[in-house]
């Protein structure tokens, strides 16, 4: 054994010099002080119990040296696989005005499962991060990183070329392309969940590339619905927040501050596709956002029609959210005790596992029914599953207003 102090001693005294020497021999300084550091910390554990060598520097320069051959190796294989993959997004994550629809094509080619579609598709054309692909998909970001890994490995090996698809593939890659095209949308226009400016721009672009599809595709039924549906949705974006950043609810928006425009435009563009193709989801979805954009009060909203509506859509498009937005259809129409008992069905579904939206309407439903105890607690188990500060302060005032502080 060797003495303990006498080994601190002479590494501390060796370090700066076997920088120095890696520096002047490698040229990079921060690499030459991370090697040492790692030669210093391997000679503290040999030295104290093998004793120290003959040549210590010469001991520390040959060990930092190694480490740092190995991790200049490395860096290059990381850069390597860097480029690879820069070659790849730098083909996806910019596209040009004519390269858009081309790159969704790409990403949305069959030999990719759907989910590392939709998870490349956001990445490389929605600039989405790991993170907001995850609360778009309703997933674990592990989950949705690992997708895009696969993702982009499937491409490699399979010499995937970036060019339009062959026309027999057109359709088998449309729906995916129309659900990735939603997704944008909706992760810009979520409150809160990026900047109001990034968020501006998703929607902008989804609009943008759905209207360059809708004119590549005149006559597709739920093209045109998506782009009606987007259209109608975003018409209410600059009644939704007030401009302290608090939500505003449909129920209790300015509806002069509606975008009159693009409600024409979106009505007239659903007008002229529902009756002449096949009814799809997107088509009844634009056909709901425009019964709300059309009552000029909150009053004389149509819900009747908006629930027979929603019983359609979950009728060809069946799944947990559907029956959530519907379940607040029932509560307008039979009651807030309809609507929960609906809600009572879904309680649990996976699919609601990582959103915060069953509390919320949960929360909304109970507020109407009376029970303000139940919705404090629903809006609070909300705000706990929420990312978005805009939506978290509103649920607060939610909270606060039925539940004031005593006295």
């Amino acid at each position: 054994m060797t003495d303990e102090r006498a080994v601190v001693g002479l590494l501390r005294e060796l370090a700066p010099q076997v920088v120095g020497v890696l520096a002047r021999r490698y040229g990079d300084w921060s690499a030459a002080e991370d090697a040492t550091q790692e030669a210093l910390l391997a000679a503290s554990t040999a030295w104290s119990s093998d004793g120290i060598p003959d040549y210590p520097k010469s001991w520390l320069i040959t060990v930092a040296s190694r480490r740092l051959i190995d991790a200049l190796r490395s860096d290059i294989a990381r850069r390597e696989r860097e480029n690879n993959d820069a070659a790849l997004e730098v083909a996806t994550a910019v596209p040009g005005d004519d390269d858009s629809l081309t790159l969704l094509y790409l990403c949305c080619h069959p030999v990719l499962s759907q989910p590392s579609q939709l998870a490349l598709t956001l990445r490389a054309v929605g600039g989405l991060t790991t993170a907001e692909i995850a609360r778009a998909f309703l997933v674990p970001e592990s989950t949705v990183a690992q997708r895009i890994s696969r993702a982009k490995q499937q491409i490699r090996a399979d010499g995937l070329r970036f060019e339009p698809p062959p026309a027999a593939d057109l359709g088998a890659r449309l729906a995916v392309v129309l659900q990735v095209l939603y997704l944008i949308f909706n992760e810009g226009y979520t409150p809160g969940s990026r900047s109001v400016a990034a968020g501006a721009d998703l929607t902008d672009e989804a609009i943008r590339i759905t209207r360059m599809l809708r004119a590549s595709l005149p006559a597709d039924g739920e093209v045109a619905g998506l782009l009606a549906l987007m259209l109608l949705t975003d018409a209410r974006r600059a009644a939704r927040e007030r401009p302290d950043g608090m939500l505003v609810p449909l129920a209790e928006q300015d509806r002069t501050l509606w975008n009159a425009a693009l409600i024409a435009e979106g009505t007239a563009l659903l007008t002229a596709t529902l009756g002449s193709v096949a009814v799809g989801p997107y088509q009844l979805q634009a056909a709901i956002a425009a019964l709300h954009d059309e009552a000029e009060t909150p009053d004389v909203t149509d819900w009747p029609q908006i629930l027979a509506l929603y019983t359609v859509l979950e009728r060809i498009a069946p799944g947990p959210v559907v029956t959530l937005n519907r379940a607040v259809a029932v509560a307008m129409v039979d009651g807030p005790l309809a609507g929960l008992a609906l809600l009572g069905t879904i309680a649990g579904e996976a699919g609601l596992a990582h959103t915060h939206r069953f509390d919320v309407v949960r929360g909304h439903l109970l507020e109407l029914a009376g029970d303000a105890d139940g919705a404090v607690e629903a809006y609070g188990a909300a705000m706990r599953g929420t990312v978005s500060v805009a939506e978290r302060r509103y649920l607060a005032l939610k909270v606060a207003r039925l539940n004031p502080p005593a006295g």
